[in-house]
Order: C-alpha cells, then sequence, then structure tokens
C-alpha cells in the first residue's frame, strides 16, 4: 500500500465550488472547442482566440497564485477543468495544461521579478509558453540532455536543439533545460529564453498522427544570449524543477485522456440508441452493454485514481510523486483502450472523421508517450517498491 499516515480524509466527492468548477469548464468546450475540433484538426489550426478567452475564465494559470493573476486553485481542480475542456477537444486542452505547468513553475521557483514579470500575461495568454526539455538523443533519460548553456558575463551563452516541442512558433516563452555545469542531473539548469530571441530558430510543424490543432518544432539555440535574470532557481536546480513540473503535468495530461475518453463513450452511447441491426438496437445487445459496463468502469476507476493523486500532490504527501506515476501511466493507457473500443463499437463509421471518434483516437494515442512514457512510469513505480 502506498498509505503515507496522512490525517487528511481521502477525496472521494466533489464539494459544489468544485462542481460548479468542472460545470463552467464543460459548457466552454462544449461552445467553443467541440463545434471546432474536427475543423481545427484538419486545418492544422492553433485555436488562440479561443484559448485567451478560456484565460479570461481563469484557466490559464489555475494553480499559479492570484497576486500574479493566477486562480490560486488546487491539482484536483485543474484535473476537473482539463478533463472538462478535454471533452472538446483533447488537443487544445493538453497544450493548454503545458502552459499551466509552466505559469506553476515559474510561480513556485521564480523570484519576485520574474513571477511579476511574465506570470500576468501567461495567465492572461497574451503570452504562450512551451516546455522545452527532449532533444533528439535524449528523451526517457532527459538527465543525458546536451543542449549546453556557458556563462559569459551577465549572460549564458546557449547552443543546442530541443525536439518535439508543443506549441514551438507560436510560443512567446520557452522554458529551456540547459546543462550549465558537469553530467547528470546536478548540472542543469532552467533558462527562460523569448521567442524573438536572435539565434533561435524553428523547424518545420511536425506531421503527427494526432495532435493537429497544435503545433510541434524542433527548436535550435546557436549563440543565444539569455540574461542570467532569465534563470529559474539556482544554477543546477533545473532537473528537480522540470521533474516537479513533470508530476503535475501528468496529472494534466491524464486528466485529458479521461475527457476525451468519455466523449468518446457519450458518442458511442448516442450512435448505439440510433443504430439497429439484426431487428434491435445496438445498445440492446448485451454482449455490447458488457463492452460498455467495461468502459464506463475504466472510466471511474481512472478518476478515482487521479483525484487520488492530485489530492497527494496538493498535500505534499511523500508518495505524490509515485502516484502521480501510476495515474499517469493507468489513466491513459485505460483511456486509449476505451475510445478504441468506441471507435469499434461504431463499426466502419468510427473510421471516418465526420463522426469525430478516430480523432480522439489518434489524439490519445501520445498521451501514453509525453510527459514520461507509460515505461518509464512503471520504473518510477517499481523503484519505489524495490527502494524500501
Amino acid at each position: 500500500m502506498l498509505d503515507p499516515g496522512t490525517s487528511k480524509p481521502a477525496q472521494f466527492a466533489l464539494n459544489a465550488e468544485q462542481i460548479a468548477l468542472r460545470e463552467v469548464a464543460r459548457a466552454f468546450a462544449d461552445e467553443y472547442f467541440a463545434p471546432n475540433a474536427l475543423a481545427w484538426d484538419e486545418a492544422k489550426h492553433f485555436p488562440v482566440a479561443e484559448m485567451r478567452k478560456a484565460a479570461e475564465l481563469g484557466m490559464a494559470g489555475i494553480y499559479a497564485a492570484e497576486d500574479v493573476g493566477g486562480s490560486g486553485l488546487s491539482r484536483l481542480d485543474a484535473a476537473l477543468i482539463f478533463e472538462a475542456l478535454a471533452t472538446g477537444c483533447p488537443t487544445v486542452a493538453a497544450y493548454m495544461s503545458i502552459h499551466n505547468m509552466i505559469a506553476w513553475m515559474i510561480d513556485a521557483y521564480g523570484n519576485d521579478e520574474q513571477r511579476q514579470k511574465w506570470l500576468p500575461p501567461l495567465c492572461r495568454m497574451e503570452l504562450f509558453a512551451s516546455y522545452c526539455l527532449t532533444e533528439p538523443a535524449s528523451g526517457s533519460d532527459a538527465a543525458a540532455l546536451k543542449t549546453r548553456a556557458v556563462r559569459d558575463g551577465g549572460d549564458y551563452v546557449l547552443n543546442g536543439q530541443k525536439l518535439f516541442i508543443s506549441g514551438a512558433g507560436s510560443s512567446d516563452l520557452y522554458a529551456v533545460m540547459a546543462r550549465t555545469g558537469g553530467d547528470g542531473p546536478q548540472g542543469i539548469s532552467t533558462l527562460f529564453v523569448p521567442g524573438d530571441a536572435p539565434g533561435l530558430s524553428l523547424g518545420a510543424n511536425e506531421r503527427k498522427m494526432g495532435w493537429n490543432a497544435q503545433p510541434t518544432r524542433a527548436v535550435t539555440f546557436e549563440d543565444v544570449r539569455v540574461p542570467v535574470g532569465n534563470r529559474l532557481g539556482d544554477e543546477g536546480a533545473g532537473f528537480k524543477i522540470a521533474m516537479a513540473g513533470l508530476d503535475g503535468g501528468r496529472l494534466n495530461i491524464a486528466a485529458c485522456s479521461l475527457g476525451g475518453a468519455q466523449s468518446a463513450l457519450d458518442k458511442a452511447l448516442h450512435y448505439m440508441k440510433e443504430r439497429t441491426a439484426f431487428g434491435k438496437r445496438l445498445d440492446e445487445f448485451q454482449a455490447l452493454q458488457f463492452r460498455l459496463a467495461d468502459m464506463a468502469t475504466a472510466l471511474e476507476a481512472s478518476r478515482a485514481l487521479l483525484w487520488r493523486a492530485a489530492a497527494a500532490l496538493d498535500a505534499k504527501e511523500p508518495n505524490a510523486t509515485v502516484l502521480c506515476a501510476m495515474a499517469k501511466r493507468f489513466v491513459t493507457d485505460a483511456c486509449f483502450e476505451a475510445a478504441n473500443q468506441a471507435l469499434q463499437l461504431h463499426g466502419g463509421y468510427g473510421y471516418l472523421a465526420e463522426f469525430g471518434i478516430e480523432k480522439i483516437v489518434r489524439d490519445l494515442r501520445v498521451h501514453q508517450i509525453l510527459e514520461g512514457t507509460n515505461e518509464i512510469m512503471r520504473l518510477i513505480v517499481a523503484r519505489s517498491l524495490i527502494g524500501r
């Protein structure tokens, strides 16, 4: 068991404020995301205007402090919001989750000048942010990154390349993990690089299976000068900061999987009430009813583990990182399978873009890879067990 012995009660029900928060986010997704999701996917359109509308409701700095424009909410509140937003479009909700992660990193580790400079425009989404950790030769082995920042007076001179960067090309601020010291995690620092910095260049927008409504590019740094004042936290603390950000990021991406899968299940239920075969509606066949029951159970189990992990992270429980890894692995796997089953229940129609199911399946697949692959999530859990 992973009970840390906390005196806080388990989170088994939402309070009235949380229910209202979820309803507001769901209504926003129904109005602004859902009607446009297929068109955005086809056109590879990054919906800046709609995300700024979400920011007006406090959804761009969900767990950033109120004194810098954030909403001051909890990780559990964020999970509710991202699940609701993802019912409209998992891709856009996922980008917003990354943006929120970076805002929290600044709020948690930045000095007052950095917080006042960057957070108000980030919380309004006047500025967009990207998280830059992965490199061509280091994905899961993130501590082996090669991008290097060398101190030169009041600046760092930054050289290297980051890969698979969400929002790249549209972002105004890049959170870059770079090597300022020796090998290993202790040699890594976090630098914030403006999108218009001389020497920063972008690769082509990647052609992807899903997540088409947000750009994904390589970002290259060639002798980019970054003021020392743009370093977040102490020199050498960057890997710790990056991993702390990912604890919440893993919960958020799990929540986006949950919202997408819930939407897929809802679509399947609606379709099965209308479609007939062999003289009966599809939802009258017991074998298909059992499949629906399994899907609904998987989603509810996912929700319970996600809420448990979010509550642990809010409470700063010592096992929070492990619970976040468990939740990310379980929820993204279970929800991808549920979405895939929803496609199967549509038969051939599920394979057509206009029904919206195949987009959800394509979008959710990458959630098993990013924010730490699900294999790495298993490694985190296993190490916590073996290390006892």
